[in-house]
């Protein structure tokens, strides 16, 4: 079965390596093009990721670094890697390719000039998220405890995004940041978040915010990073699966996928280490849910609920 997988920090690591890590077989990696193959993944996101400790002036051409090693590593070593640009090319991927999709993690890279996210976008970008966890000049992020909405900058990003068919990524956003999203965004996505009442986290969804996600057409992504689906102790596959039985409780059964965050998590559930283990989920999923439901939890939502 199919997996799209909408997140995952390879290209972070690429860049800090300066190239010295191989995205084929990278030992490092957690989602290197060998382990997507043998884990069944048919279209992962790449994020652009920059780190809110570097200095304004550098976080642009931090940017440009890292999708420099996505075109000449992961596209350009790798003839089966092949870049999405419109949503409908996922429907032309061969059964042996693999679709490769850029994504922005914060706006930071931008500063207040959206000429460079037009620059961004034209290089591939095709879902963005306004902040990490601080707060920047679109928005505040979870971790900004303000915790304000969207600014005139953010909602003008979010106006770029509608006009592009880009996603909007409400996963590392503040409550109110979020709540503007839903009022703005044509195509809003939480490309790796979990269900707050499983797992009281602020990177987590509530209830309201996921029944607001599902209302306006937008999919949730569970992620697999341990502290935001168990508050502590040893994960497991069945805790993650407690997240999607939570938002398929919701309404939200055809609006579920997975980003998995690969490379950019510190720990690991046990028997999801890594892309190559993806089938494991899927497994366990098909023990307590029917074939065309897990289909839809891989892959299928996703298509379905892509930007026409």
């Amino acid at each position: 079965m199919k997996v799209i997988d909408l997140h995952c920090d390879v290209l972070l690591k690429l860049y800090e390596a300066e190239g010295k890590i191989a995205f084929k077989d990278g030992a490092t990696l957690d989602a290197s093009y060998e382990k997507l193959v043998k884990g069944g993944v048919h279209v992962q996101a790449f994020a652009i990721f920059i780190k809110p400790e570097m200095k304004a002036e550098e976080k642009f051409q931090a940017a440009l670094d890292q999708i420099h090693y996505f075109y000449t590593d992961v596209l350009g070593n790798h003839p089966n890697m092949k870049l999405i640009q419109s949503w409908q090319e996922i429907d032309d991927l061969k059964e042996n390719e693999i679709g490769a999709l850029l994504t922005l993690e914060g706006a930071d890279a931008i500063g207040n000039d959206l000429k460079k996210l037009t620059i961004l976008h034209q290089l591939g970008v095709r879902s963005i998220g306004l902040t990490w966890n601080n707060a920047n000049l679109a928005a505040d992020g979870a971790g900004e405890k303000r915790g304000a909405g969207l600014t005139a900058f953010g909602r003008e990003i979010v106006q770029f995004n509608n006009q592009h068919k880009i996603l909007t990524d409400v996963s590392h956003l503040c409550e109110q940041a979020f709540w503007d999203v839903i009022e703005e965004a044509d195509y809003p996505i939480a490309s790796h978040s979990n269900a707050r009442a499983i797992c009281d986290h602020p990177r987590n969804l509530s209830d309201e915010q996921a029944k607001a996600m599902f209302a306006r057409g937008g999919l949730i992504h569970v992620v697999y990073c341990p502290p935001f689906v168990k508050a502590e102790g040893e994960v497991a596959i069945v805790d993650l699966i407690k997240h999607i039985e939570h938002f398929c409780s919701l309404g939200g059964a055809k609006q579920i996928g997975v980003g998995s965050d690969f490379d950019g998590i510190s720990s690991k559930i046990i028997g999801l280490e890594d892309a190559a283990k993806q089938p494991n989920l899927l497994n366990a999923l098909l023990q307590r849910y029917s074939a065309e439901e897990v289909k839809g939890f891989a892959f299928q939502n996703f298509l379905n609920h892509r930007p026409k």
